[in-house]
């Protein structure tokens, strides 16, 4: 009985990994006993519904987001604003309308629009109703909005909104009222709404839209910065969503960090674009090209689940992962989301697993610093079967566009972001611990001179006109390169032979379609 307890995986749950910046496990479970060779019951295998199957339910468990002139900033007051989980997302009360409506608001860095549920919803406990504000004003504007895992679409309007743990005051916003969303609010969420806090070159559907904070700083004269702390570390992604947090609207809360700010350059303000140097797993270099760190972008998202890393990066993780681990044989299913794995439940299997470090450019771009997450934030409790066994996933997964820091990593630590001199602060966290040990670590200075001085591709392309006018000058080349081949292929006797009467007109030529 004790090898077997002692065991290092007990049992693989199948789950599906579904997510909007990460996976999601859908519930109920179904648990039947079996037999063991020695006459004991032991667990079996736990199916998990599929999510978006017909007739299978869905509950979330993951996400693939001062004062008026005269009154007082206290920052004390914003401490514990939030509540949540990293399985459901953080999200902040909230006061809309007149008379004011209580509303629960996910608070997401990586998309930009202020939107709430406003028509009834069977995921939803509650709603804004505009007809029962006598300051709703609709600018009868439709807009949609994508995320990785759902969407949205909704009617563009203005109202006033109080935020009892916030700034003092009552703030003119743009609120999108949703009155239709796919896959975007799921069973089991106690928010209602979604609170983007990146750039405006994000808000749908043009970057004229005024977010949510830009408005505050200009009302409420605030100074453009807001601050994070998530403290869900080692505790079930699928809990009882009261694990709290704070969100410090215009600065930085002495009381919620500890030791040193380090400071990363946003490399571009539309998210939260960071640049990646290397990561390490066992302190071990996974020896990449920095480049494929930051492959499309690299960013700081609140609104996501998990750590995501480029594919390359991800393969490159595991592996590292499995060759340092005290894991002899581990399935590929929890990899890759699809399975959970349970120990007894006096085992701790954090101590199998090694520490992750990411690099980032310091404000000096010749230095470094890295962020450490210890296995407690990546090796996710998830649930209990019975009173033996707990069950974790993988808090880690595969992307195809972007590596996103997000709540795997955010819960680690005090996250600042200084929109006003373009940097993102990290610091240590003093709600960071499992069992009175910090589970995060920051060091620096390092030295940048094993890397490329420059990681981050020039070009963007995340604005839709810049594609449109990439693939407009890629198909004119292409016209003038098939009109040349045709001039080559045809005969002499064909072509134009230019006289002295031949004239070239500048109106005709390029010059008048110059950029300005």
């Amino acid at each position: 009985m004790g090898q077997a307890r002692a065991a290092c995986c007990l049992l693989l749950l199948a789950a599906v990994a579904s997510e909007r910046c990460g996976a999601r496990f859908v519930f109920p479970l179904q648990v039947s006993p079996a037999v063991a060779r020695n006459g004991s019951l032991v667990p079996t295998p736990v199916l998990l519904k599929p999510a978006g199957r017909a007739g299978a339910s869905q509950e979330a468990g993951s996400l693939a987001l001062a004062a008026e002139s005269g009154g007082s900033v206290s920052f004390v007051a914003m401490v514990d604003n939030l509540q949540g989980d990293s399985g459901r997302g953080y999200y902040l009360e909230m006061l809309l309308g007149t008379p004011p409506q209580k509303l629960n608001i996910l608070v997401d860095t990586g998309s930009s629009n202020f939107a709430v549920a406003g028509a009834p919803n069977v995921d939803v406990t509650s709603y804004f109703d505009t007809k029962k504000s006598s300051t709703y004003r609709s600018l009868d504007t439709e807009v949609t909005v994508k995320y990785t895992q759902g969407s949205w679409t909704g009617t563009l309007g203005t109202d006033v909104i109080t935020m009892p743990k916030g700034i003092n005051g009552t703030y003119t916003i743009n609120i999108a009222t949703i009155f239709q969303s796919d896959n975007f609010f799921l069973k089991g969420v106690k928010w209602h709404g979604i609170l983007g806090l990146a750039y405006s070159v994000l808000a749908k559907p043009s970057s004229s839209v005024e977010t949510f904070f830009d408005s505050l700083v200009s009302q409420a004269k605030i100074p453009n910065i807001f601050s994070l702390q998530m403290c869900g570390a080692g505790l079930p992604v699928s809990g009882s969503g009261t694990n709290g947090g704070s969100l410090i609207l215009g600065g930085i809360e002495p009381s919620l960090y500890e030791g040193e700010v380090w400071y990363t350059p946003i490399k571009e303000e539309w998210y939260y674009q960071v640049e990646i140097l290397k990561l390490e797993v066992a302190g071990q270099n996974l020896n990449l090209d920095c480049r494929e760190y930051n492959k499309e972008k690299a960013i700081v998202d609140s609104g996501t689940t998990l750590l995501r890393l480029p594919e390359k990066v991800f393969n490159a993780v595991v592996d590292a992962i499995v060759r340092t681990s005290l894991i002899q044989e581990f399935s590929p299913g929890f990899w890759i989301g699809a399975q959970l794995a349970c120990w007894d439940i006096t085992e701790e299997p954090w101590t199998m697993f090694p520490k992750i470090s990411i690099y980032l450019r310091d404000e000096n771009s010749s230095s470094s610093f890295k962020i450490t997450i210890l296995p407690q934030l990546y090796i996710q409790p998830v649930l209990e079967i019975g009173q033996n066994l707990n069950c974790y996933r993988f808090g880690i997964s595969s992307s195809t566009n972007a590596l996103v820091l997000g709540a795997t990593v955010m819960e680690g630590f005090y996250v600042i972001f200084d929109r006003a001199q373009k940097r993102v602060g990290f610091a240590l966290s003093p709600c960071a611990e499992v069992g009175g040990f910090p589970v995060s670590e920051i060091e620096g200075p390092f030295t940048t001179a094993d890397v490329a001085s420059n990681c981050v591709s020039t070009m963007s392309f995340h604005e839709p006109i810049l594609w449109i006018v990439s693939y407009a000058l890629m198909s004119f080349c292409g016209l003038v390169l098939l009109f040349l081949i045709i001039l080559l292929l045809l005969p002499p006797r064909f072509r134009h032979r230019y006289t002295e009467n031949d004239i070239v007109n500048d109106e005709s030529s390029l010059v008048r379609h110059r950029w300005k």
